[in-house]
């Protein structure tokens, strides 16, 4: 909401305009004032929204037709209030020009203009139409408008007008602008500050973007706002506002729970007026839509408006980009990841839409999560196939966190702005954290980030898709499919008791240069994977030349041969895979095989490369202490999981030589 309005005065002369402002500011009637009161500001703090009002006067730029005929009229007088009138008139012939330029300027910096007209005056009022509105129209300038009817004292003591409705409806009707029309006195006075108060109201509580006045229907932007509202209120998901439901609901927007007896009156008058909106239970979404259309009706558009900006509107009826990315300053080197308070949020929100209880999230019950959002934030991914699902497809918890927690690392602000989407309660930035610079985790030799991201390279054919899907435990395929574009899957790995997140990403020869080009996010990585096959004499040539290419010496980087399940064959290059990384200090190629479900602990090895980088980092890049240790350090990681897989070798040769024992 803003925090300051303009609020400019048109009219014909002699309407009383300068009057209204000097009766406002001074709390009584003055008689002679000035042609045109200077601007008027008045602070915040008296007003009802606290908001700096500016209030400016003007001078009509047309004379008008009753100046013309009160200057005939009084032709044949000769006396001083006929020269006065005079003067007035050869003025605003002479400084017109002027006038106009100064008029249209302001009418342009105005956020809200009304037009006064002298209820003694027809004239003054048929103008309304005729040439005040027009007007701003054809500057271009599309503010809200009160018409303010002056000097109701000249009807007397009863100063009520019963046919006020029927005279200004066809006017809001072909002038949507017009928000409506107060009469008033400037001299008893009367209603004065009611006037600058619907004028501020027009501004800050406009209707024009919630109420359609000729249909007297909500608009659908407002609609679809409110239905958003209400689907977000509604913690369980039943399509019902429960009495604690609505009490939160009052607290949020409101600061305040409502008492029982207004729980109930409130939905009496609702069960009175629709029927269908409230049940046994509570309120339901049309009795909630209705509430509204009753507020605004009946000029409560505030209550509305404090709703709608609660949960993150502007004035346009969308949420704002305040709201759904707040700034967040993420140092050079630092990654974003979820915090505790994001893990819990997207754990209750898996709970709550998971309606059969079955600990997964099918695609009826992810629509119905995303019904607050634009939609499924990874349509356009290979999502759910990147992270962990049931047999039938359906997200697990673990699949639903790990997805999460790769997209908060790849773009955190797509999860900012889906936590605002899925009504996350207070400043969105807590549900995430801004990690330590990498460099300064490797110099302390202990890394505090619980997500790393491994970029996965290798020649066409040599496994890469099948490596990211065996990570996922989807089933194996023997049928090739180049990869079109970029592959990313995340999934949960188990380090010392703390459960950590890898994500791997794979880019096909398309993108592969761009990315290995892209120092940015080159440095976003936390380890590379080379992928070979071990049964394809030139696959390892690839990797190494791609290595030499883009210069990545430097990069911590894990070698991996698959299909050890095939034929074993020497590489077509000047060294063997086993002695090529010998030559950099890196431990041999770990050999895998997908198919047959042999991995080696890979996982868990890349995960431990990425928290201690420097076991896996070319000897020519670390200084002599870090080579020194780098090889305890590495056999720490995989001792166990490279002891396990002797002895199921050794296990599997005693089979096959004497067979089951007896």
């Amino acid at each position: 909401m803003r925090r300051d309005v303009r609020i400019l005065l048109l009219g014909d002369d002699g309407v009383g305009k300068s009057t209204l402002i000097t009766s406002l500011i001074k709390e009584s009637f003055v008689a002679n004032v000035q042609h045109v009161i200077p601007e008027v500001t008045i602070p915040p703090e008296v007003t009802p929204d606290n908001v700096t009002t500016h209030i400016v006067d003007t001078s009509s730029t047309c004379l008008t037709a009753k100046s013309v005929t009160m200057h005939g009229a009084i032709s044949n007088k000769m006396n001083w209030q006929w020269l006065t009138n005079i003067f007035v008139l050869l003025y605003d012939l002479l400084a017109r020009p002027e006038y106009r330029d100064t008029l249209e300027t302001e009418i342009r910096k105005a956020h809200v203009i009304c037009i006064v007209y002298a209820i003694d005056e027809p004239a003054t009022f048929n103008r309304l139409s005729g040439h005040w509105l027009p007007y701003i129209r054809s500057l271009g300038v599309n503010v809200p408008v009160v018409l303010v009817g002056n000097k109701i004292d000249l009807r007397g003591d009863d100063v009520s007008n019963k046919c006020l409705e029927d005279e200004v409806v066809p006017i809001m009707n072909d002038f949507k602008e017009v928000e409506t029309c107060v009469e008033c006195s400037a001299k008893q006075p009367l209603n004065v500050s009611e006037v600058f108060y619907f004028a501020q109201k027009a501004v800050l509580h406009p209707t024009a973007p919630l109420y359609d006045s000729r249909e007297h229907v909500l608009k659908p932007a407002c609609v679809d706002a409110l239905q958003r509202i209400f689907n977000l209120c509604d913690l369980d998901k039943d399509g019902i506002l429960d009495d604690a439901e609505l009490n939160e609901f009052q607290r949020k927007c409101f600061n305040a729970p409502l008492q029982l007896q207004e729980l109930e009156a409130v939905k009496e008058v609702v069960k009175e007026h629709e029927p269908e909106g409230v049940n046994e239970i509570g309120l339901t979404e049309v009795g909630f839509l209705f509430l509204h259309t009753l507020f605004i009706q009946r000029g409560r558009l505030e209550t509305t408006w404090t709703v709608l900006r609660q949960f993150g509107y502007g004035d346009d009826l969308t949420l704002r980009e305040s709201f759904l990315c707040p700034r967040v300053e993420i140092p050079i080197d630092c990654s974003v990841e979820l915090s505790p308070k994001g893990y819990q949020f997207f754990t209750e929100l898996f709970q709550v839409f998971d309606k059969d209880k079955d600990s997964a999230l099918k695609k009826s019950e992810l629509e119905a999560l995303f019904k607050t959002s634009p939609g499924n934030p990874w349509a356009h991914t290979a999502f759910p196939q990147t992270t962990i699902t049931t047999e039938l497809g359906a997200v697990t918890l673990q699949g639903f966190l790990a997805q999460w927690s790769m997209t908060t690392m790849l773009d955190y602000q797509l999860t900012l702005r889906y936590l605002a989407y899925l009504g996350f309660e207070g400043d969105t930035t807590t549900a995430i954290k801004v990690t330590r610079p990498r460099k300064i985790d490797r110099r302390k030799g202990k890394v505090q980030r619980n997500v790393f991201l491994c970029y996965v390279f290798g020649a066409p054919k040599s496994g890469k898709t099948s490596l990211l899907r065996g990570f996922l435990d989807k089933p194996f395929s023997d049928q090739y499919e180049p990869t079109a574009r970029p592959f990313a899957v995340v999934n949960s790995v188990e380090i010392k008791g703390a459960e950590k997140y890898l994500v791997m990403e794979e880019f096909g020869t398309q993108y592969e240069a761009e990315v290995l080009q892209n120092k940015k996010r080159l440095d976003k990585c936390d380890l590379l994977c080379f992928v070979f096959d071990s049964s394809d004499v030139n696959s390892f040539s690839y990797v190494v030349n791609l290595r030499k290419k883009y210069h990545l010496e430097h990069m911590p980087s894990v070698f991996v041969a698959t299909k050890s399940d095939s034929d074993l064959v020497l590489q077509r290059y000047e060294v063997q895979p086993d002695v090529y990384c010998r030559h950099l200090g890196l431990t041999a190629p770990i050999s895998i095989s997908v198919k047959s479900r042999q991995m080696a602990d890979l996982f868990n090895i890349l995960t431990a490369v990425a928290m201690c980088p420097s076991i896996a980092t070319p000897a020519g890049f670390l200084d002599a202490n870090s080579s020194t240790v780098r090889m305890k350090r590495y056999l720490t990681a995989v001792g166990v999981a490279g002891a396990l897989i002797a002895v199921c070798l050794l296990g599997a040769r005693l089979y096959r030589h004497h067979g089951p024992s007896s």
